[in-house]
C-alpha cells in the first residue's frame, strides 16, 4: 500500500534540512565552496579551523541532496573489486586504494566521536548475499584476498547458516564485512554543518552559483545573491552538478536511486529478518541495499530507478515487490515513505580529487559518499593549506568526459536494461 505515502526522506523525520537565516554575501573571502553537502562542509570545516575565511553556496537547502537521502552505509566502498583492481591496475595501486579505504572508515568513526556528532553511528557490519552459487565462490576468493592484505576478518556464511544473518532463503550464502558501519545520514549532515558554523564558515543556502571565472587575483564566483572574489574555489556538487559547470557535468552521470521505508514492524519480525541489525546488500548488478532503521523498528530498502515517467507510487510498489522477493512475508507490507536522490558515477568508477584551471574538485563518489565525500574533501582542504597529511591515492587526473553526453543521461534506460540482463544470466556486481 502506497496511499498517503510521505515523499520526503524518512531521515527528515529526525533531521530535516534547515532554512538558514539569510546573511549578506561577502564580496571577498579566502575560499569559495560550491555545494553544502558532506564534501563541501568537510572541506570548509578543515579550512576554517586553519584560519581561512570560507563561504559555502548551495542551490538547495544545505544537505537537501544526497547527504540526507542516502542509505546511511558508512562503507568506503570501491566499485571495482579488490581482485579485479589487482588485475587491471596492479597490486601496488590496489593496496594503496583499499588500504586508504580502511583508513578512511576508521577516520570517519574517530571524527564522529571527536566532534560528538549524534548520528546513530552503529559499527554493525554488513552482510552481502550471493544471488548465485558462483557469486558465493567469487566472494570467497575476494574475502581471502582482503583478509590476507588488510586483516579485516571478512567471513563467508554458507547458505545453511545464513539465517543467523538474514531471514531470507533467496541467497546462496554471502560475505560478512564486520569493518563496515551504518549511521543516520541526515543527522550526520546536521552535526557536520553545526561544526562548520561554529568554526566560522558562512553557509548560503538556496543561493545558486551561476558561473566561476578565473582572474589575475584568483576567482570570481557569480551567485544568485551577488559576486564573490576569492583566492581559491572548491566545487563539491557530485550528483547535483548543473550547467553552472558544464565541463564537470559531462564527466559525472547522475543516477537516481530510490528508497522506501516500511511502516513499523513487530519486534519479533525484525529480529527474525535482520537478527544482527546489520547493513545488508547483494551481488546483483542492479543490487539492492537495505537495513533496519536506526531504532530497529522498520526496514529501509533501496535500489536504482528502472523506468522513467511513472508515478512515485508505482516506483515504490516496484521496490516493495523487490523487498518481497527477499522477504516473502512482506508481500503486503505497508509503506510510510518513498524518496529518491542522485548518486554520481564517472567512467572509471573511482572517487577522486583533482584540479582544472586552478579550480579544485572533490566529487564522483560512485554511491559511497558517506565516507568518501568526508574523506576526500578533507584531504583536498589539507592540500590547500599545505598540510603534510594531504597525501591520498585519490588525487589524480580529472575523469574523462562521457562520449555524446552533455548532462542528460539519455543512455541510462538502455544501461539499466543491460544490467538487468546480466542479472538474469548471472553476472556479478563489481561491488
Amino acid at each position: 500500500m502506497t496511499d498517503g505515502l510521505n515523499t520526503h526522506p524518512y531521515w527528515w523525520e529526525a533531521a530535516a534540512p534547515r532554512d538558514l537565516p539569510e546573511t549578506p554575501v561577502a564580496e571577498t573571502c579566502d575560499i569559495t565552496i560550491v555545494g553544502a553537502g558532506y564534501a563541501g562542509l568537510s572541506a570548509a570545516l578543515v579550512l576554517a579551523r586553519a584560519g581561512r575565511s570560507v563561504q559555502v553556496f548551495d542551490k538547495q537547502r544545505p544537505g537537501e541532496g544526497a547527504s540526507s537521502r542516502n542509505g546511511g552505509l558508512a562503507s568506503g566502498n570501491i566499485h571495482i573489486g579488490f581482485g579485479k583492481m589487482i588485475k587491471t591496475m596492479g597490486l601496488e595501486t590496489a593496496l594503496s586504494v583499499y588500504g586508504e579505504a580502511k583508513t578512511a572508515r576508521e577516520g570517519l568513526a574517530a571524527f564522529i566521536a571527536a566532534e560528538n556528532i549524534d548520528c546513530d553511528y552503529q559499527p554493525v557490519g554488513r552482510f552481502t548475499g550471493a544471488i548465485r552459487p558462483s557469486h558465493y565462490e567469487a566472494q570467497s576468493r575476494e574475502a581471502e584476498r582482503l583478509n590476507k592484505h588488510f586483516d579485516i576478518d571478512a567471513e563467508m556464511i554458507p547458505k545453511s547458516e545464513q539465517h543467523r544473518e538474514i531471514g531470507s532463503d533467496l541467497y546462496h550464502g554471502g560475505m560478512v564485512r564486520p569493518d563496515l558501519a551504518g549511521l543516520h545520514p541526515a543527522k550526520f549532515h546536521a552535526g557536520l554543518m553545526e561544526a562548520a558554523i561554529k568554526a566560522g564558515v558562512t553557509i548560503h543556502g538556496e543561493t545558486a552559483v551561476k558561473c566561476i571565472r578565473r582572474d589575475a587575483g584568483g576567482y570570481e564566483t557569480d551567485t544568485a545573491r551577488g559576486r564573490v572574489a576569492s583566492g581559491q574555489t572548491v566545487v563539491a556538487t557530485n550528483g547535483y552538478t548543473d550547467n553552472a559547470d558544464r565541463w564537470l557535468r559531462r564527466r559525472l552521470v547522475p543516477v537516481p536511486s530510490r528508497m522506501i521505508a516500511t511502516q513499523p514492524l513487530p519486534p519479533e519480525t525484525m529480529a527474525r529478518l535482520m537478527p544482527k541489525r546489520r547493513m545488508l546488500g547483494e551481488t546483483r548488478q542492479l543490487y539492492h541495499y537495505f537495513r533496519p532503521s536506526p531504532d530497529g523498528t522498520r526496514i529501509l530498502f533501496g535500489g536504482r530507478e528502472r523506468a522513467w515517467g511513472g508515478e512515485k507510487g508505482e516506483f515504490a510498489n516496484n521496490l516493495r515487490a523487490d523487498l518481497a522477493g527477499i522477504f516473502p512475508e512482506l508481500a503486503d507490507v505497508s509503506l510510510s515513505h518513498t524518496w529518491f536522490g542522485f548518486v554520481a558515477y564517472n567512467l572509471d568508477y573511482l572517487p577522486r580529487l583533482f584540479e582544472r584551471d586552478g579550480v579544485q574538485y572533490a566529487t564522483g563518489f560512485c554511491g559511497s559518499g558517506v565516507v568518501w565525500a568526508w574523506w576526500i574533501a578533507s584531504k583536498l582542504a589539507l592540500k590547500l593549506i599545505g598540510d603534510t597529511k594531504a597525501d591520498t591515492a585519490f588525487a589524480c587526473a580529472p575523469p574523462s568526459a562521457v562520449p555524446f553526453y552533455t548532462g542528460t543521461p539519455w543512455f541510462l534506460p538502455a544501461a539499466l536494461l543491460w544490467y538487468g540482463l546480466q542479472d538474469h544470466f548471472g553476472a556479478m556486481s563489481k561491488k
